[in-house]
């Protein structure tokens, strides 16, 4: 393979401190090149090395078949979405590696043996139109739900193209709305219009990739443009306000000026409703506007739950009213709504709860909390438009996931489904422990651990970590890992380290741009944390992130190779000096800064994992894997971050898949490899 990273480099360029010149003399930048002979070539070629190492360890099988075996089980749940007076859902397995789309009445589907009746087979259509598509959801219109907006991705990646469906009749309709593969989003107005945001014309998109143009489509093709944004914008987006049966009783745009600032406008209005750039639009019910405040404003505090009236909207009257406001070790992490109420799924302490409100006499009630299990983490996975039934996904680390079905009026919630248990929990626990970072800040962590393991360094231990972008990551049930993990006699952590959600909108901009390099501390604070415990060592620690947890694993690779063994690097983001003029990544600036500014350039470079690789550092071998044709995060992060490292002489493995998109699981059976993968990598490192 030599002799094709040459085709690229005549050698490896000395970094230098200034990033312009970094990305002028960048080496490998043709491999940025998704489709060119040359960089698949190279990717034919490490792939074919990285399959020789793993897939013909002796473990491969087993791991490969167990994956298999719990990605496509029958016994899985089956995620409800309320439709049409019943149930909907999307289901893949063995047989229907594309999948089926399908509908059953919520009495049937709450019996052990659901009479689903099959609304879509994506793979019998995959296979009459010679494409490979990819389910990407529906949106129906009310108060009926039968004609459905169908959105379809020929790959997996996020842009699709958008049909229009009868569930009833079980065809696509003959002179529908449809529209062309784009990065689109569309909501129905009335049986005859729909708004949406796409590229109208060719190029007009904002630097992110994004429409920023919305119009009113009609049935008969005509669009009436109703909002235009700026191409420096990151998107627009069309928000239909939906009250009685089909009624819409307003539209609305939302412009995303940056990733995380906003201006919402009701189309005809001629100002923006009033409400800091960092807020976000949740739900509309009652006649209630409710948005989320990410930042402090008008006497409320970041992370406040507010209401607009409509009509005082409308007539310019409004006044913003408190819902909520959380406690400082607590974050919303979803908000939807049913016919009456108003539902916030919280972490308090990085546990769950889930409370309902209703808006009564001019005023919101307090808040009455449902009736789920406690210590979980809940799901918001569908409300009902017709009444006040919601489903509400509960798990934990070593709690099998379940599904219950609750009543936002009442508080009451009963369990409807429970996926067996995947793996033999009875020889873990689970602990939460914090560790002080650099500036003396507290980070929680979670390790789920062998009751019988000694405190001597000597567990094989992954750790997972993300942050950024407001996500958290609470406890979850992974069938897979406890399968082929944690039954083996390994540990798993999940670092909470600051730029996820667990603790509402600080948490996260406590290290947006210059002050990224925090959460790069906070992760190796925990990883010596667990050392100084004696829960694992250096020798037996291992790290996995992918999207933005590909910064960092490859920055705390750079920074502290001497703290693990094993980094997987899966979809990621590396070379962040020019992570903006990649795919969707101009859409992040506000996450990590400008690398076309100076000052944020120079912040930038400090830590950038591709820029900081040094000759004669000793690095742990890293698992770096990605998707061809993933059109979020650029192949090209990890192609030119593998072939960094082989010209350094840096042993490394490189996976692509050609098949797929940013969410890695479009396939059942290519993830169950992708995980077969994943886990004889880390057996190898940590566990031999």
């Amino acid at each position: 393979m030599r002799h094709l990273l040459l085709a690229f480099a005549a050698g490896l360029v000395a970094t230098t401190a200034c990033a312009q010149n970094q990305t002028q003399a960048d080496p490998f930048i043709g491999l940025e090149d998704i489709d060119a002979p040359k960089a698949l070539a190279w990717v034919e070629g490490q792939n074919a090395r990285t399959a020789d190492r793993l897939e013909k360890d002796p473990r491969y099988a087993a791991f490969h078949a167990q994956a298999r075996a719990i990605f496509t089980a029958q016994d899985r749940i089956p995620w409800p979405a309320f439709r049409a007076g019943g149930v909907d859902n999307f289901w893949q397995d063995a047989e229907h590696t594309h999948g089926i789309w399908r509908h059953v009445s919520l009495a049937s589907f709450k019996t052990a043996q659901p009479a689903w009746d099959v609304t879509l087979d994506l793979d019998a259509l995959s296979k009459a139109e010679g494409k490979n598509w990819i389910w990407k959801g529906a949106d129906c219109r009310k108060p009926t739900e039968t004609l459905c907006l169908v959105r379809l991705s020929n790959g997996g990646g996020d842009a699709v193209e958008v049909r229009e469906y009868d569930t009833a009749k079980k065809v696509f309709v003959a002179n529908g709305f449809r529209f062309a593969e784009g990065k689109q989003n569309l909501d129905w107005i009335d049986a005859d219009h729909v708004l949406a945001a796409r590229e109208w014309t060719p190029g007009e998109v904002t630097a992110s990739g994004y429409a920023y143009v919305v119009k009113v489509v009609g049935r008969d093709g005509a669009a009436r443009e109703v909002f235009r944004g700026l191409p420096t914008d990151v998107s627009a987006a069309p928000v239909v306000l939906h009250g009685e049966g089909a009624r819409a009783d307003a539209l609305m745009v939302r412009r995303g000026i940056t990733f995380f600032e906003s201006e919402y406008r009701l189309v005809g209005a001629a100002q923006p409703i009033a409400l800091p750039k960092k807020s976000e639009f949740e739900a509309y019910i009652s006649g209630q506007l409710v948005f989320a405040l990410k930042e402090a404003w008008n006497g409320f505090g970041a992370g406040a739950l507010i209401s607009y009236d409509l009509k005082a909207l409308q007539a310019g009257t409004a006044k913003p009213v408190l819902i909520f406001q959380p406690g400082p070790r607590q974050a919303i992490q979803q908000v939807d709504a049913t016919d009456s109420r108003l539902v916030v799924n919280l972490l308090d302490e990085v546990k769950g709860a889930v409370d309902a409100y209703a808006f009564t006499g001019g005023k919101w009630s307090a808040a009455r909390r449902l009736a789920l299990p406690k210590d979980a983490t809940f799901g918001l996975r569908s409300t009902a438009g017709a009444d006040d039934q919601l489903f509400v996904s509960a798990e934990g680390f070593l709690d099998p996931t379940s599904l219950w079905l609750a009543d936002a009026a009442g508080g009451q919630a009963a369990r409807v489904k429970a996926l067996p248990a995947q793996f033999n929990a009875s020889r873990h626990e689970v602990r939460q422990y914090w560790a002080t970072s650099s500036d003396g800040t507290k980070i929680p962590y979670f390790v789920v651990w062998p009751k019988a393991a000694k405190l001597d360094g000597s567990t094989p231990t992954i750790m997972y970590g993300y942050g950024g972008f407001e996500i958290a990551k609470p406890p979850i049930y992974l069938p897979e890992m406890g399968k082929i993990w944690l039954e083996r006699g390994g540990a798993y952590v999940i670092a909470n380290i600051r730029g996820g959600g667990e603790f509402g909108p600080a948490w996260h901009q406590a290290v947006l741009r210059d002050k990224r390099q925090l959460a790069f501390d906070d992760f190796a604070a925990v990883a010596k944390d667990m050392t100084a415990r004696g829960l694992t060592s250096p020798r037996r620690l291992g790290i996995y992130g992918r999207s933005n947890g590909g910064v960092l694993t490859t920055v705390s690779m750079t920074q502290h190779p001497e703290l693990w063994s094993a980094v997987v690097v899966e979809s990621p983001l590396i070379d962040m000096l020019r992570y903006h003029k990649l795919s969707a990544g101009a859409s992040w600036i506000g996450e990590y800064g400008d690398p076309d500014v100076p000052a944020d350039a120079a912040f930038i470079a400090r830590y950038s994992g591709y820029q900081n690789l040094k000759p004669g550092v000793t690095y742990p071998e890293a698992y770096i894997t990605t998707n061809t044709h993933d059109d979020r995060v650029h192949p090209g992060h990890a192609r030119k971050f593998a072939a960094r490292l082989e010209a350094m002489g840096v042993p490394y493995l490189y996976y692509e898949q050609t098949y797929g998109g940013h969410a890695n699981d479009a396939d059942p059976e290519l993830n169950a490899r992708r995980w077969a993968r994943h886990y004889v990598y880390l057996a190898q490192k940590l566990m031999d």
